[in-house]
């Protein structure tokens, strides 16, 4: 159930950061001042592709993210646009003295593409698993956060962040993504959660490779338990789309976050910060990875693990349904 299976043909347009390769070289050439940085990881992170068509235009600055990041901040002093690819966990963590005081401090306009996030290389283990990065990111000042679900979600990612001005983190996957859209064509916006199923019963708050698995279960849960399932995929982690949560509480009432990061600093908790500041109540589970390292495993096998995958999200579901609310509408006695 939810599991992802493909054949050869489908390879090219299930990879995340095969698709952000292809586009990033659509833009590079409508844009000269586009730039590309590794750290030896070109071919991993697809930003390969940029190197091959623009070769006096890409620096491989070999295993040394620190000063990759600073080599990039320099160059986006002078102008220029500097797309940045390596690992989630070497961006936000190995190289973060730099990411905070080189790029964010000075609000440059540097776009920090993070593959290989998450538990979607978990077989490498801990050192490669990256399940604190969206906490960190999203402390940083100045810096705008995004979690495609899909590889036609990330091409519309990396196209509003080289028209957005400042720091920008995108978060993606190791390899292949079930795919969630079609075409880029539809109503994405920076900041702009899409709901992707309407439902009245409660609301499935999902980022990443976890909106398919959410859509997955309200289309079980309509069918075979009757419950009416919102879906909404919060792409944009920071700034969130605060207008869309307190829809979702005012109209359903539950509401339950399903994300493939720790569960303290990322969707969840930023979910929760909206909730309460607005002095509402609702019934609310927070999905996640718990507070520890995740096991080895390959990642269907951890999502599933960590409750994450559609099985996950069904039983948990099933659970908050039980769980009591205060039933008026008259949210003046709760501000």
């Amino acid at each position: 159930m939810g599991g992802l299976t493909y054949t050869m043909q489908d390879t090219v347009s299930l990879s995340t950061s095969e698709v952000y390769g292809n586009v990033l070289c659509e833009l590079g050439e409508k844009h000269p001042e586009i730039v590309g940085l590794t750290a030896d990881l070109a071919k991993s992170t697809k930003i390969g592709f940029f190197q091959e068509k623009f070769p006096n235009r890409f620096f491989n600055v070999g295993i040394a993210e620190q000063n990759m990041f600073s080599i990039a901040a320099g160059l986006a002093k002078s102008g220029l646009v500097p797309f940045v690819s390596t690992f989630a966990i070497f961006t936000s963590m190995r190289a973060l003295d730099q990411v905070h005081t080189d790029i964010c401090y000075q609000n440059l306009n540097v776009k920090m593409i993070a593959t290989h996030a998450g538990l979607s290389f978990g077989q490498a283990g801990t050192t490669h698993q990256c399940t604190e990065d969206l906490s960190i990111m999203r402390a940083m000042a100045n810096c705008k956060v995004i979690v495609p679900a899909d590889g036609m979600e990330t091409a519309n990612a990396i196209l509003a962040a080289y028209e957005t001005d400042g720091p920008i983190y995108i978060r993606i996957n190791r390899g292949f993504d079930q795919k969630l859209y079609d075409s880029p064509d539809y109503s994405f916006e920076l900041g702009k959660a899409v709901e992707l199923r309407d439902g009245t019963d409660l609301t499935i708050i999902a980022c990443g490779s976890c909106v398919y698995q959410a859509v997955e279960a309200a289309k079980i849960l309509d069918s075979v338990d009757g419950i009416k399932a919102r879906v909404l995929d919060m792409h944009t982690l920071k700034p969130i789309d605060r207008d869309a949560i307190l829809k979702a509480v005012h109209e359903t009432r539950r509401l339950i976050t399903v994300e493939d990061h720790n569960v303290i600093g990322g969707l969840g908790s930023a979910v929760s910060e909206v909730i309460a500041e607005s002095g509402k109540g609702c019934a609310f589970i927070k999905l996640g990875i718990p507070d520890e390292f995740s096991i080895i495993g390959l990642h269907e096998d951890l999502m599933a693990h960590y409750k994450i995958d559609t099985n996950g999200i069904l039983e948990n579901v099933r659970e908050l349904m039980g769980r009591d609310f205060e039933e008026d509408d008259d949210w003046e006695d709760e501000v």
